[in-house]
């Protein structure tokens, strides 16, 4: 049974009210927008459901908004039964970049989360094993935050005159 969009917009807007916000369909991916608070209880609604079956999360990445000051996690979610995906937004500050962790559903969510803290710093809560898994363990930075500049002032090789300008 194909998944009507505007069916799942409307039930999900009576389930969950105003903790879902900003629908919108760029490029033809339902994406919106939910609060921390409110994620777990989606997703799970999503997952078990049986009309829609969004039983495959596909991704759970992060992006660094500096000039607000947020961080944006970003799940990807999929019903094979249904070949549709969605895409749901979480913002949350920079200062307590804390949410719950996805992997109480999600088995795949685990790897994908150590990557998102270990970029980002996204701090989930009740991870299993929540350890950086591609930087080395003793790093104290986040290298995807837009934080720094993008190269070291102090290096003598990146000087201009070296190369003619």
């Amino acid at each position: 049974m194909a998944i009507a969009t505007e069916n799942l917009i409307a039930d999900l807007q009576s389930t969950f009210g105003t903790a879902l916000s900003n629908f919108e369909q760029p490029y033809g991916l339902l994406t919106f927008q939910t609060n921390k608070d409110s994620i777990i209880p989606v997703l799970k609604y999503l997952n078990e459901n049986e009309t829609y079956r969004f039983r495959f999360l596909t991704d759970v990445c992060a992006v660094h908004y500096p000039t607000t000051k947020e961080l944006a996690v970003i799940y990807h979610v999929q019903s094979m039964e249904n070949n549709f995906r969605l895409r749901i937004k979480v913002f949350i500050p920079e200062s307590n970049p804390k949410i719950p962790t996805a992997t109480v559903l999600y088995e795949s969510a685990n790897w994908q989360e150590r990557e998102t803290y270990d970029f980002y710093g996204v701090i989930f809560e009740g991870h299993p094993n929540l350890v950086r898994i591609l930087n080395v363990d003793d790093m104290v930075a986040f290298p995807m935050r837009k934080e720094h500049p993008l190269e070291d002032p102090n290096r003598i090789d990146k000087n201009d005159t070296y190369f003619g300008r």
